[in-house]
């Protein structure tokens, strides 16, 4: 399903994925955590929120080869969308990701979760640069559960990211054009094994020890 998508401040919408239960009664049995306390229903919201399935889509995955299906993972996964040139968002974003994914490591269920950070410049996020930038990020590539994704196309990256996953992005236009920027919104989307949104944390710096905590429910679930 097509969704409207917007750009608004983070931090203000940041309640959306983040607050606590609503305590209504009301259970999914799709999901494993709790309805969040907010003031739109799923169903109004313009991306896909708690308890509703995550988009039918697949993209490559440059540095492991293959693709990925995002209704076929089959346990719990993070999503977030970044581009690798950025200096502001993106970089707390995989940063607070990567907490997550060492956490996965250290206390050993890295082989139950998978992380999918999926790039909206595929012009420039080919599999040399993301291998380097994870290598600047710090991430464990070679842990098995870190999957960078990237559209294939520009028009493809439009159609997924902010059509399907309601993140905006828009090309800013410098002197130096292979040195152009984006403005986007943020999100994290916490995804369990069945494919439902547990929750979306609409945030530019999401708090890795909640979404550690949410994670386990939803592994345990």
């Amino acid at each position: 399903m097509q969704r409207r998508t917007f750009l608004q401040g983070t931090a203000a919408a940041g309640v959306v994925g983040t607050a606590g239960c609503l305590g209504f009664g009301d259970s999914n049995p799709d999901v494993a955590l709790a309805e969040p306390d907010r003031e739109y229903t799923s169903e109004e919201l313009p991306y896909p929120a708690w308890g509703e399935r995550v988009p039918a889509v697949t993209l490559p995955d440059p540095i492991g080869g293959g693709e990925v299906s995002t209704r076929s993972v089959e346990r719990p996964a993070l999503y977030t969308f970044f581009y690798s040139h950025c200096n502001t968002v993106c970089p707390v974003l995989i940063q607070s990701m990567r907490n997550v994914q060492t956490h996965s490591i250290e206390s050993e269920y890295a082989d139950e979760v998978a992380f999918f950070p999926v790039t909206f410049d595929p012009e420039r996020d080919d599999a040399d640069r993301l291998e380097t930038y994870a290598g600047e990020m710090n991430v464990a590539l070679d842990a098995g559960n870190w999957h960078f994704l990237r559209p294939a196309s520009v028009e493809r990256a439009k159609a997924t990211v902010e059509e399907q996953f309601g993140v905006t992005f828009e090309r800013t236009h410098p002197d130096e054009m292979d040195m152009y920027m984006f403005a986007h919104s943020a999100m994290t989307y916490l995804v369990n094994a069945d494919g439902y949104v547990e929750r979306a944390y609409r945030t530019d710096s999401p708090d890795p020890e909640r979404v550690i905590d949410d994670l386990e429910t939803v592994r345990n679930g």
